[in-house]
């Protein structure tokens, strides 16, 4: 398949290793970044080198890793900020120019779609963005794994529900982008995860609750 739009990774790195995506819409060179984080100048100089026009900045949580240069390229780029509504509202975020969204919600860049999917687990709002070819996925399914369920706001009974939702809803070739890498390069296919992810292939409810909720498990992400 042939999309209308090019997906760019950006590999920044702080307390702890992110990726941030910036989405080229071919046709109107309009973009709009997902989760902007640590390194502003690599993220306005990779704008200036593709010579596009950055319109919107999509979340898919409020944790400081995933937003903490809304503010900064907000002031300079007037971009619009969207992120789910249960999620603003359940965390009292807050920046210029947010819109909330609902489960389903449509975005339009240019000629690329964007359809809005509430996957809560990680956070109580978390949203997933899945677009023709390309799921940007932050915090709620990794390519080993998923995210922590044990904050505020987090829950494992939502974090199942929301994995078996997306094992209904994402087509196979559809390539998955997430906030953060533990050895496995970003953009593998959905077809992928469901045959390799343990989450994916927990049928059980309670299995996977337990499973996620174990003790003594490390958390470092890093940069692949």
């Amino acid at each position: 398949m042939t999309s209308g739009y090019k997906v760019h990774v950006v590999r920044t790195i702080s307390q702890w290793g992110n990726y941030c995506y910036i989405v080229e819409d071919l046709f109107s060179k309009s973009a709009f970044i997902v989760d902007p984080a640590w390194e502003l100048d690599q993220i306005c100089n990779k704008l200036a080198e593709l010579q596009v026009t950055l319109t919107a900045i999509l979340l898919t949580h409020s944790h400081y890793d995933h937003v903490n240069l809304v503010y900064p390229l907000v002031e300079r780029f007037n971009a619009t900020v969207y992120m789910a509504a249960k999620e603003r509202d359940y965390y009292h975020f807050s920046c210029p120019r947010l819109i909330g969204l609902n489960d389903n919600d449509t975005i339009q860049i240019g000629n690329t779609k964007i359809t809005c999917l509430l996957t809560p687990g990680h956070t109580a709002g978390g949203m997933c963005y899945l677009l023709e070819e390309s799921l940007f996925s932050g915090d709620t399914v990794f390519m080993e794994g998923c995210g922590i369920c044990n904050q505020e706001g987090g829950s494992a009974d939502d974090m199942f529900i929301s994995f078996q939702r997306m094992k209904s809803v994402i087509p196979p070739h559809v390539r998955v982008y997430p906030g953060h890498s533990f050895g496995k390069a970003p953009g593998q296919t959905m077809e992928y995860l469901l045959n390799t992810n343990i989450y994916f292939l927990i049928d059980s409810r309670d299995h996977f609750v337990n499973f996620r909720m174990r003790k003594n498990q490390a958390f470092s992400p890093t940069i692949f």
